[in-house]
């Protein structure tokens, strides 16, 4: 199978799979694949995901372009090297374990989940502080996190609770691809300024995560942890370094 990624065929036949998988959600790892075929298929599935948006960049470019407050926010906060750092490494990564490392159940993954989603819930509603803030509260948050995911761990392991898990999450693992998606998108409406008119075009202006959150989450499932990770790390490095070049609000 050589060079499929100039091959039309191939993306066809990644639409069929991206679309089967979205009627019926599984969460079985695919084990036939080739770490080679892996790749071009995750490559494929970026290259469909920027096709896809291209009606989603117009409308932002046409018709209404909000202001992108948090990326101004650590524009002004952290230097070049800093923000390259935390917005396309430490932040992506912490994404991928909130939303999709647990989406194959472990208690060992749900834990980690879990302390990346608690330390999201302390920065925002308990500290009211940003994710990205090292400030005097940020030690506490994390020691909080790593501790709630560490109480989570030894509750999981014990054997009924972890059967009970397990068949949850067999069953119901539709329901929670679809949550985790959704979630992920939505929360990204914090990028913007809270007015009526985001939050009535949130389904919009999200639109670009929940494609994101669509195709992670696929590529977690089928081709392991590693695919969505380096695809989250791409999108945002590719996206902080186009916002270096000038007339970047053009771009």
């Amino acid at each position: 199978m050589s060079y499929p990624l100039v091959k039309p065929k191939f993306y066809f036949s990644l639409i069929r799979n991206i679309v089967n998988f979205l009627k019926a959600p599984q969460n079985q790892p695919d084990l036939e694949k080739s770490a080679k075929l892996k790749s071009y298929e995750t490559i494929g599935l970026f290259i469909l995901k920027m096709v896809f948006l291209i009606p989603v960049v117009l409308f932002f470019a046409l018709v209404y372009d909000p202001e992108n407050i948090q990326s101004d926010s650590m524009a002004d906060r952290f230097s070049p090297i800093a923000l390259l750092l935390i917005g396309a490494f430490i932040l992506p990564l912490v994404e991928e374990i909130a939303f999709r490392l647990s989406l194959i159940f472990k208690p060992l993954y749900f834990s980690l989940s879990s302390s990346a989603m608690m330390y999201y819930i302390l920065s925002k509603a308990v500290f009211q502080t940003k994710i990205s803030a090292v400030d005097e509260s940020f030690v506490l948050r994390v020691a909080l996190a790593l501790s709630f995911g560490g109480l989570l761990f030894l509750v999981l392991n014990i054997s009924r609770v972890k059967e009970y898990m397990t068949n949850l999450w067999n069953s119901q693992f539709p329901i929670i691809f679809y949550c985790s998606s959704f979630v992920f998108a939505w929360m990204h409406i914090s990028k913007y300024e809270l007015i009526w008119l985001n939050v009535l075009l949130l389904p919009i202006l999200t639109l670009p995560q929940l494609f994101s959150a669509i195709i992670y989450g696929y590529t977690r499932v089928y081709f392991g942890f590693r695919y969505p990770l380096i695809l989250h790390f791409t999108t945002n490095t590719i996206a902080i370094l186009m916002s270096f070049l000038p007339l970047s609000d053009l771009i």
